[in-house]
């Protein structure tokens, strides 16, 4: 493992076959090609460089590990050390106890293999979000573009809880903004 969050006691979660282990150095330049290719409903406004990468992931992602609150815990998605995807708890408050879930996969297995990694993945950051961190809340923040994901979020538990109407300019049109969330029962 390449270093773990000073915030979490257990640093790997593993369910069947797949796991999500801290943010990888070895998997940037897999990340950035899928945030590329996907960047229609991602909230970035240009394409990543191998530079503009580096420096993330040397500038940011680097000094989340020690913080006892970081911002953003980030982990690679793998299946049998195999990098599939990556995502994390973002815009984490400490205050309120609540977390955005962020999650994208390799571009090449969402037509076929979509609701089965984000079912796994959510079963792995729910751990981390309610039962690691014992956080309140946590939800998915979505461009309306993708209504295959909000069957799976619902299927999860998770309650389609707003529609921000027309809340974001992206390829000259305005997009509307689906929110679900889900809370602790632990």
């Amino acid at each position: 493992m390449d270093r773990e969050y000073r915030v979490l006691n257990k640093q790997v979660f593993t369910k069947d076959h797949f796991q999500i282990v801290p943010i990888r150095n070895m998997d940037q330049l897999d990340i950035m090609k899928w945030r590329n290719e996907q960047i229609y409903h991602l909230r970035q406004n240009k394409p990543l460089t191998e530079l503009d990468q580096s420096h993330y992931f040397t500038r940011t992602i680097a000094n989340l590990f020690n913080q006892e609150k970081p911002n953003q815990i980030l982990f690679s998605y793998v299946e049998n050390g195999k990098c599939l995807g990556y995502g994390g708890l973002v815009h984490i408050n400490w205050v309120d106890r609540n977390a955005e879930i962020s999650f994208i996969m390799d571009t090449q297995l969402e037509k076929e293999y979509f609701s089965h990694h984000w079912f796994t993945y959510l079963s792995l950051i729910e751990e981390v979000a309610f039962k690691e961190l014992q956080l309140h809340k946590i939800y998915v923040y979505a461009f309306d573009l993708r209504p295959h994901l909000y069957t799976v979020l619902e299927h999860n538990g998770f309650i389609k809880e707003a529609e921000l109407k027309e809340h974001c300019y992206f390829n000259d049109a305005y997009k509307s903004v689906i929110i679900h969330s889900k809370w602790n029962k632990l």
